[in-house]
């Protein structure tokens, strides 16, 4: 296991990170993807740490705060030492019935990080990220909420998930202007079937020294080996009842095609090659991963050792490449005059 730097922190974080999406779970949105007990959530935080990991992520949403429950107590049950962790929660999904158990206002922000700190028994959390867009809320607004967890010492840093890259350099400006904490990282959905981020996200990512961390890395198990052409309705995998992200799967099934003799040649599984090459992108800092079995997680993580040939990246890349975009087709033909000679 290798260990990136997160963004302008100095936090030092495993280039995997455990998603805690599988714990908790026996009703409602997460049914499917969840469901596991505290004795497997116990196995799996043990694995993922015997292994090398030292990030784990979860959310209050995640089973409607049983994922965070499950977490601090696997922490507790191990026996082991919670400062030796960087964990990370979430705030801005539906808690409650009412009006205002949603959304990134102060009064939800402050509400929420009070009960997910309760919930994982910790005097603090790590990372906390917003967890989307809210629409309501004035983006000053959040972003001093955000800045005072931080002050009041329940928060280490912050960082964004899901937003439009132009809001996320709003409110660094706001942040910057005000003398407020600003987000040191980004949580978004990003695989060979799903590149979308490298077109404004990973830029600006790479231009403001921010952290990057996928989620869905096998683009909801659809790159996990289990899908061919000929065994999609049967292959038994988490989309079968709940089919996201949405991806274009004629082309998934091209990449899978790909990936299976390559998978081959490193005697490992489809999954690892995919997640090998989302740790190969430059500016990746941890991906996240997720398991229900502790064979599953095992070889997750394993594909950290797995080292793709050029000509394997070459085709990996050529078969999922993102089909060019207005203005991306034109900056690229009107730079052409303002490459330097080397």
């Amino acid at each position: 296991m290798k260990y990136n730097l997160l963004g302008n922190t100095g936090l030092v974080v495993s280039e995997l990170c455990f998603g805690t999406m599988t714990f908790g779970g026996q009703e409602g949105y997460w049914k499917p993807i969840a469901g596991l007990g505290q004795t497997q959530a116990d196995e799996l935080i043990k694995c993922a740490v015997e292994g090398g990991i030292n990030f784990i992520d979860t959310a209050n949403v995640y089973s409607a705060g049983e994922s965070e429950k499950q977490l601090g107590q696997a922490i507790r049950n191990l026996g082991i030492n919670r400062n030796e962790l960087v964990i990370a929660t979430k705030v801005r999904g539906r808690m409650g019935v009412g009006p205002n158990d949603t959304g990134l206002s102060r009064y939800h922000i402050l509400q929420s990080i009070d009960e997910s700190l309760q919930r994982l028994e910790m005097d603090h959390v790590d990372i906390l990220y917003v967890h989307g867009v809210d629409p309501l809320t004035p983006l000053e607004q959040t972003m001093r909420a955000l800045h005072d967890v931080v002050a009041a010492g329940k928060v280490r840093y912050i960082a964004v998930c899901n937003w439009p890259a132009w809001m996320v350099m709003k409110a660094q400006g706001i942040a910057t202007q005000n003398g407020w904490n600003k987000f040191e990282g980004l949580q978004y959905y990003y695989s060979l079937a799903g590149r979308d981020i490298e077109r404004e996200i990973l830029p600006m990512a790479k231009d403001q020294n921010l952290a990057v961390m996928p989620w869905s890395p096998l683009a909801g198990g659809f790159m996990s080996g289990k899908y061919t052409r000929e065994n999609e309705k049967n292959a038994g995998g988490r989309r079968d009842s709940f089919d996201f992200p949405p991806i274009n799967k004629d082309k998934a099934y091209d990449i899978i095609e790909i990936m299976d003799p390559i998978s081959k040649a490193h005697k490992t599984s489809v999954a690892a090659i995919a997640l090998a090459w989302v740790r190969r992108q430059l500016g990746i800092t941890s991906t996240i991963i997720g398991a229900k079995k502790v064979d599953q997680l095992k070889d997750n993580i394993h594909s950290t050792t797995i080292q793709l040939t050029d000509d394997e990246l070459k085709q990996l890349d050529e078969v999922s490449s993102l089909p060019q975009e207005y203005p991306g087709w034109m900056i690229e033909r009107q730079s052409g005059d303002r490459v330097l000679n080397k």
